[in-house]
């Protein structure tokens, strides 16, 4: 079998240990996938960069959740909690590791937002804060994904966000962030 021979293909644990996290650290894209309860709902995949992860605990881990186009992960995320977060590996050697767990949602009015906005670098588009206590830690080989050169961050978002400030961010977040496309609650009114 080649290569696949001396490597392991697979295996589960329940934390991220230093190991894994030292890589977690050096990815620079990663996927967050949630879904409603109803079997006729819409599952979210959702695409994350930047420098909007963190690792806070070998049980807990955090993103910058900032403001979009929808609300699917901030809707599912309070209607059942469940959530996975999902890091390839684009460079060097092949790796994938999905951590499953249980979802919070923390906006700017929950009493842990500020003790954890210092973990992150400030945004403007910054509208929650999404925590994540890890059930389940997966790794797998990774053999079938490419590799991809990073060319740098896009500055898109950042820049609109800043652009917009505070008062229409928030009349956009009321306008296409307080439901899922499914109709579930996501975004309160400030």
């Amino acid at each position: 079998m080649g290569e696949f021979s001396n490597q392991t293909m697979s295996k589960a644990t329940e934390r991220v240990d230093e190991r894994l996290a030292a890589w977690l650290k050096q990815q620079r894209v990663f996927f967050v996938a949630t879904a409603p309860l109803a079997e006729g709902g819409h599952v979210n995949c959702s695409p994350k960069g930047g420098d909007s992860f963190r690792i806070l605990d070998p049980l807990t881990v955090a993103y910058l959740d900032l403001t979009g186009s929808g609300a699917e992960t901030i809707a599912h995320l309070r209607e059942n909690g469940r959530i996975v977060i999902m890091f390839c590996a684009l460079d060097g050697p092949p790796m994938i590791a999905r951590l499953h767990g249980r979802g919070e949602v923390v906006t700017p009015g929950h009493d842990d937002f500020v003790s954890l906005m210092v973990h992150f670098p400030p945004n403007p588009g910054t509208r929650a804060i999404i925590r994540v206590r890890i059930t389940r830690v997966s790794e797998s080989c990774g053999y079938g994904v490419p590799f991809f050169d990073h060319r740098g961050e896009r500055e898109s978002l950042d820049k609109w966000a800043q652009a917009q400030g505070a008062a229409k961010l928030e009349d956009y977040r009321q306008a296409k962030n307080a439901r899922s496309i499914d109709g579930l609650p996501a975004l309160d009114k400030s």
